[in-house]
């Protein structure tokens, strides 16, 4: 154990510390509960800063900071196993970032109980920076499950309209995406002959002994409903956009930002390399309901007139290209998929944060009940529309999601010309919504209502207090933009070691399926640099 696996442990407990202080003594000073939630917020993104730069892989496994502390569960194969790889270190990075912002949004949101609504997203802030550090599957699991219980709690007391039905409902669907998920975990573990249940000793075991056709089947089968429940694959969305519209911002931030990125890392990290028949015996089945995502959903945000709605339901339709993604069960698919899952954190956490900020001016969320803002606001107004463009995957320099969106569709192209042709129209959709949202927000007349309130209320431009968390995901967004590379190295080394462990696994089995699919699904090209 080296000081930087001592730093990845901390960016853990620090958050959960100060939320167990802030449990533990209910009625502090403003002020300090201010300065504890602050550490508890800048302490992980800096650590995950710190690591990230940092980090460089010291042997065969691909991770780095690897470390183990006892838990009493050994005699089962669990233990407390951390270490970063090169798929998980940019989404580790990824939590600290959009929790960092999402923390100072929270703190600036005057929301009652505030020391309350703190602590449970800083509990949520520790299970999140844990999930992406774990290697035991066991505690990657159970981080999720840490992250998950603050969604539902905040959503029914902090929420807005429709709070109670819409954190029913998310209670109903994630708990249903999390025991199926939990189901096909097990079921890989109890498969085969591993040590321990982490993800370095079930790729050894799997490598050597693995899994039989029929079982790989039915246990990707599990993932892929519960996963895709928890990332609101098509048809089991619906509980997404109502979710986010009823949460509060920094809660919106942080599941849509981070949390639901948890069944995309799970495909790739676990899903893939342990079951690749499955995943190929799926994978048609798993392109079309992506395609639904991305078309039927991408249809219904063009209708939307609230802008959180909006928002929301542009999530789920860009969840929809990371689906289509894995199932290219490629190199360049994989890496397309984490790509743009870091681009489309940062870039739907700051439209969530943004869209509140223009709540406040506005008192609604109606895009028919605004326009012309641009004159009171026109930093919001700028700010707001990069925000967009970057979400719409325009080309050009400094937009991530160009280059995640870009390398989905390249490797799509070779899994099949027809789905990349359909899946292409998402781009004009979101061009659509997107651009729209920005006339009727800000350019154009006012509306009658926002006159009527303009009469009543003056609007002021951004605050720099709420310039100060938009700016942390935007630069961040922008500087990655600029020089992938941050990212795509260190991953691609560890997805070409994967794929190279899934043809090896497929030559053992003497499986036979058509050449030109087999070549596609071991592609090992190279990722955008």
């Amino acid at each position: 154990m080296n000081n930087y696996s001592i730093l990845l442990l901390s960016t853990i407990l620090v958050p959960l510390i100060v939320a167990v202080v802030l449990l533990g003594f209910s009625k502090l000073p403003k002020g300090i509960t201010q300065f504890l939630a602050t550490l508890g917020f800048c302490f992980p993104a800096l650590g995950a800063l710190i690591l990230w730069i940092n980090f460089h892989p010291v042997d065969a496994t691909g991770y780095d900071y690897l470390m183990s502390l006892p838990t009493g569960l050994e005699g089962l194969g669990i233990t407390l196993h951390l270490g970063l790889n090169g798929i998980s270190a940019p989404l580790y990075f990824l939590a600290g970032i959009v929790g960092l912002a999402a923390g100072i949004y929270a703190m600036q949101s005057g929301a009652e109980r505030l020391q309350q609504y703190l602590m449970l997203i800083l509990f949520m802030q520790a299970g999140l920076m844990g999930v992406f550090a774990s290697v035991d599957v066991f505690f990657f699991y159970f981080f999720h499950e840490l992250a998950l219980i603050p969604t539902f709690i905040c959503i029914g007391v902090w929420g807005g309209r429709d709070r109670q039905s819409a954190a029913m409902e998310m209670t109903i669907y994630l708990t249903l995406g999390a025991m199926l998920s939990l189901l096909g975990l097990l079921a890989i573990y109890f498969q085969t002959d591993a040590e321990a249940f982490n993800m370095i000793a079930l790729k050894k075991a799997v490598a050597t002994s693995p899994i039989g056709g029929e079982s790989q089947n039915i246990i990707f089968g599990l993932l892929l409903f519960g996963f895709g429940i928890l990332v609101s694959l098509f048809p089991f969305h619906s509980w997404a956009p109502r979710g986010y519209a009823a949460a509060p911002t920094s809660i919106a931030m942080l599941h849509a930002g981070v949390l639901k990125k948890f069944g995309l890392y799970g495909f790739i990290q676990v899903a893939l390399p342990l079951v690749p028949l499955g995943a190929y015996h799926w994978s048609s089945f798993l392109a079309w309901m992506a395609l639904g995502s991305v078309l039927i959903i991408g249809l219904i945000t063009i209708a939307q007139r609230d802008l959180k709605m909006m928002v929301g339901f542009s999530s789920v339709m860009h969840m929809g290209y990371c689906f289509l993604g894995i199932a290219c069960l490629s190199v360049l698919g994989a890496a397309g998929v984490i790509i743009t899952m870091v681009a489309h954190g940062l870039t739907v956490a700051l439209l969530f944060l943004l869209g509140h900020v223009v709540y406040r001016r506005t008192d609604t969320y109606d895009m028919d009940d605004m326009g012309g803002l641009v004159k009171q606001t026109p930093a919001l107004a700028a700010i707001f529309s990069a925000a967009v463009l970057a979400s719409i995957g325009l080309p050009g320099p400094g937009l991530l999601n160009f280059f995640g969106e870009f390398t989905v569709f390249t490797a799509l192209w070779d899994f099949s010309r027809t789905f990349t042709a359909i899946a292409v129209l998402g781009m004009i959709i979101s061009a659509i919504y997107g651009l729209r949202a920005i006339g009727r927000i800000f350019f154009g007349s006012s509306s009658k209502a926002l006159e009527a309130h303009l009469k009543e209320n003056s609007i002021k431009d951004i605050s720099t207090a709420e310039k100060i968390p938009a700016l942390i995901l935007l630069v961040t967004l922008v500087v990655i933009g600029l020089w992938p590379r941050l990212m795509t190295d260190d991953l691609h080394r560890t997805l070409d070691a994967n794929f190279k462990t899934i043809d090896a696994k497929l030559a053992q089995l003497s499986v036979e399926v058509d050449e030109p699919v087999l070549e596609v699904a071991l592609s090992s090209e190279p990722v955008i640099e």
